[in-house]
């Protein structure tokens, strides 16, 4: 699993364009039959007041008079930058208010990295460690509160509606965080190839599912079940010991990273169903 690793399948084009990820986004929204149902988004460059500082993020939301329920979207290793804008703006479109933060705000504003970015140079996997060290466990608690009041704070959020929020690689440990750091607010957690999530740490995730109130939606890549065939069965029995709802599968045909546009193992039809699931969670839990 992705835990302080950095995969390489994720960090191939960090600023994937918007016309491309239109593209794909259109196609599966016809194939579903929802493209019609897609609204305008407003989309801001905002700052976020935390108890460390000051968080850069993106802000998107629905155009015109309205509310919505609000999502927390955490980024995978390699940060905020154009594909998750992309995927805040499309989710955005399906009706909420969407905020991207920059994880690394301590370290320096989004971008962290560019599309001249290679993995194969020690030098830039360095980049890349030394961020991700700034990125612990008690840092993320006060941040995803931050960014919880931060939502419950706009004139756009549904405060009526749960707040959702999901991750992809270590983002999959941020959102399992967000949901214990605001338990009362947080009704739906998604992990897309989330890394750390069960370990043998004092500090793992996986002990504050117990400490949420939140609905769980897990999807594990086929190569991270390879390295650990363990973690679907461990995921499951702490989810069933905290008696939260939670669905875990494992996406056998796929790698890690598979749900990010632009990266190498970008799966288009593994990623819209992994999408799918998530709206259908946001659905039902929020």
């Amino acid at each position: 699993m992705c835990d302080d690793d950095i995969h390489v399948g994720l960090i191939v084009d960090p600023t994937v364009s918007r016309r491309t990820f239109g593209l794909m986004g259109l196609a599966a929204a016809g194939a579903a039959g929802s493209a019609a149902a897609a609204s305008p988004v407003v989309e801001e460059d905002i700052e976020v007041k935390t108890a460390d500082g000051v968080c850069d993020a993106a802000l998107y939301y629905p155009e015109g008079k309205g509310k919505w329920p609000a999502v927390v979207l955490w980024t995978d290793v390699a940060g905020l930058r154009g594909a998750f804008r992309e995927m805040g703006r499309r989710l955005s479109a399906e009706g909420y208010v969407v905020l991207v933060p920059n994880v690394y705000y301590r370290a320096r504003r989004a971008p962290v990295i560019d599309a001249g970015f290679d993995f194969n140079k020690p030098e830039d996997r360095a980049r890349l460690t030394a961020l991700r060290a700034t990125v612990t466990p008690e840092g993320v608690a006060r941040d995803a509160a931050a960014c919880v009041a931060f939502l419950d704070a706009q004139p756009q959020t549904n405060k009526r509606k749960k707040i959702g929020t999901q991750g992809y690689c270590m983002g999959g440990a941020l959102a399992f965080r967000t949901a214990a750091a605001a338990p009362g607010r947080v009704g739906a957690v998604a992990s897309f190839h989330g890394g750390g999530l069960h370990t043998d740490k004092p500090d793992s995730p996986h002990l504050l599912i117990g400490e949420s109130h939140a609905d769980y939606l897990i999807l594990i890549a086929g190569n991270d079940h390879q390295q650990d065939s363990t973690i679907e069965g461990k995921l499951k029995a702490a989810f069933a010991e905290a008696k939260r709802s939670a669905k875990v599968e494992v996406y056998q045909t796929v790698k890690h990273g598979w749900c990010v546009p632009g990266s190498a193992v970008y799966d288009q039809p593994a990623a819209e169903k992994a999408w799918a699931e998530l709206l259908a969670l946001y659905g039902r839990a929020l």
